[in-house]
């Protein structure tokens, strides 16, 4: 299974689902108007959009969390080998940039090393593709979310 591959699927369970979810609500707008229609996304106890939040966590859930500053909007992964390749590592770092769901407010960052024939890990350039197909699945799946919670 390609790196791509796996990033891409992640796993189904957060790390961090806990935090995540109860960051993630939706209360009826106060001020007038139609109840039922007029809604606003809150985020409880953390500073970035809370649907970005979990869908990264749950998308690179796969991976080991290094640290993650949810009022900074950064979650630091560490290195991840896949077994089926065992002399290439990754690492991610996600930004999550606003409060608001929307594809500029998140940036995904892959490093790469090679296990050279001495052993030593050295960098090595990561697919192109690789960092904006993390970013489609982390924005799919907070879509996913929002609407699963719009109801």
């Amino acid at each position: 299974m390609s790196l791509n591959t796996a990033l891409v699927r992640g796993v189904a369970v957060a790390l961090l689902s806990g935090v995540a979810l109860s960051a993630c609500s939706s209360i009826p707008f106060v001020g007038g108007g139609d109840r039922k229609t007029e809604r606003v996304d809150v985020q409880r106890g953390i500073g970035v959009n809370g649907y970005l939040w979990r869908a990264s966590l749950d998308t690179l859930s796969f991976m080991p969390l290094a640290n993650a500053d949810p009022w900074g909007g950064v979650i630091n992964y560490d290195w991840y080998t896949n077994p089926q390749t065992p002399n290439e590592r990754f690492k991610a770092t996600v930004f999550i940039l606003d409060t608001r769901l929307r594809a500029d407010a998140l940036n995904v960052t892959v490093t790469k090393e090679v296990k050279g024939a001495d052993g030593q890990w050295t960098a090595a350039p990561v697919a192109a593709q690789t960092e904006a197909d993390l970013e489609n699945a982390i924005l799919t799946k907070a879509r996913q979310l929002n609407l699963s919670n719009a109801g």
